[in-house]
């Protein structure tokens, strides 16, 4: 990564402007019930404070589509940080104006302040040149800590590096830039991309960019009804999107003819009889699917074929669900590619998560600290496993 780091700064007295991703989920109380993304900027804030900077964060939380709404306010996130950093952390009224303004030149060297939810301004996600403005006159030197959000060209992640001279990545986003690019670019092999999920569409992009890089890519999930259909299969009423069948038919053709990776699919599944926890299931091979049953998870043998896949492997890119995974009778197959991700980095193996549905499988396995990085940003991920230039990078200063 030939950008600035936050090591690279000089902080005292500074004001320092620095976007983070505090989207967390919160109950309807307002508690927020998965506080990683905030945890996982810790070092960066720490840093700061440490170095004598002040720290000015700001974030969206939620859709509150360019709206003041108050189930959206960052309030207690603001609480929830200052505990975690044990040091008073106001949240200003607003993310821009001028009583945001005066609050920050009255600042003082190692005080933490957090703007108000960022897209209670539509200016926000459009980028608009003097929302972007006001943003950039509350810092003297910008940072960048939210991946999540580095793949959308707003004006907090790709606008304010324009205005601000000095702008470096924080601690986080270092880390993520770290992992998944050695994964692409240096890997250890065997490499293996495991991808699931509902939809080929949302990863076209990523299949064929991982084809080129891979050793083996093994495809679970909704997106493996479509291959199905491309090899001419009964699926029943498992999910399919049929004007992908042509090119899951074209992708299944090019690694028949030895170009690019090999491709590993189900070799059975768990079809329910209706979409639901309590539905009657039966184990069937990929190639006997009935007529009038959907599959929702991988079957056994799935599992031993793709833990074995896994395990042997010395990087591993995981991103997608195996199954409907939050239904406890078809999360089998995603559990089971969460603990062969565990074994093969207790093998010496780097294993990556990518955000999202994925981060929430591995939680909920309790195995996201048995593996070697999950990322918070999902979508970023995806576009960054895609080969796409994130926004929110590109924007920040060159190293000399």
């Amino acid at each position: 990564m030939n950008k600035l780091f936050i090591e690279d700064l000089n902080v005292r007295q500074k004001r320092v402007l620095v976007r983070v991703d505090f989207n967390v989920p919160q109950d309807d109380s307002g508690r927020i019930t998965d506080d990683r993304r905030i945890r996982e900027s810790l070092p960066t804030i720490t840093w700061l404070v440490g170095h004598g900077a002040r720290t000015i964060l700001m974030s969206h939380l939620g859709r509150p589509k360019g709206k003041k709404k108050p189930e959206f306010t960052l309030k207690p996130v603001a609480d929830h940080l200052s505990t975690l950093i044990k040091k008073p952390v106001p949240l200003a009224p607003d993310c821009v104006g001028p009583e945001v303004e005066a609050m920050a030149k009255n600042m003082k060297d190692g005080d933490v302040l957090l703007l108000e939810n960022l897209r209670f301004h539509a200016e926000e996600e459009a980028n608009e040149p003097k929302f972007v403005e006001s943003l950039a006159r509350l810092g003297e030197v910008y940072v960048n800590d939210a991946f999540g959000t580095a793949h959308r060209a707003h004006a907090s992640t790709e606008g304010v590096a324009r205005k601000i001279p000095t702008c470096a990545a924080g601690y986080l986003m270092k880390k993520e830039l770290d992992y998944l690019g050695r994964a692409l670019e240096q890997p250890k092999r065997p490499f293996v991309a495991v991808l699931g999920g509902a939809k080929i569409s949302d990863k076209i992009e990523v299949i064929e960019a991982l084809l080129k890089k891979v050793d083996t890519l093994i495809i679970g999930g909704g997106m493996a009804y479509t291959f199905f259909k491309a090899m001419g299969r009964e699926i029943g009423s498992s999910i399919l999107e049929a004007e992908k069948v042509p090119l899951a038919k074209e992708l299944l053709d090019k690694t028949k003819a030895g170009k690019g990776a090999k491709i590993l699919l189900p070799l059975d599944c768990v079809a329910a009889d209706k979409f639901d926890n309590d539905a009657d299931r039966k184990v069937v091979d990929a190639d006997k699917m009935p007529a009038d049953r959907q599959c929702l998870d991988i079957g056994p043998k799935s599992i031993e074929l793709f833990q074995n896949t896994i395990r042997q492997a010395k990087t591993v890119v995981w991103n997608g669900p195996m199954g409907v995974f939050e239904m406890p009778n078809f999360a089998a197959g995603t559990n089971a590619v969460a603990k062969a991700l565990a074994d093969c980095t207790r093998a010496g193996g780097i294993t990556v998560v990518g955000g999202g549905d994925s981060a929430a499988a591995i939680a909920d396995a309790h195995l996201e600290k048995q593996v070697s990085h999950v990322s918070t940003g999902g979508g970023a991920s995806l576009e960054f496993l895609e080969g796409k230039v994130l926004p929110g990078v590109a924007a920040l200063t060159d190293k000399k």
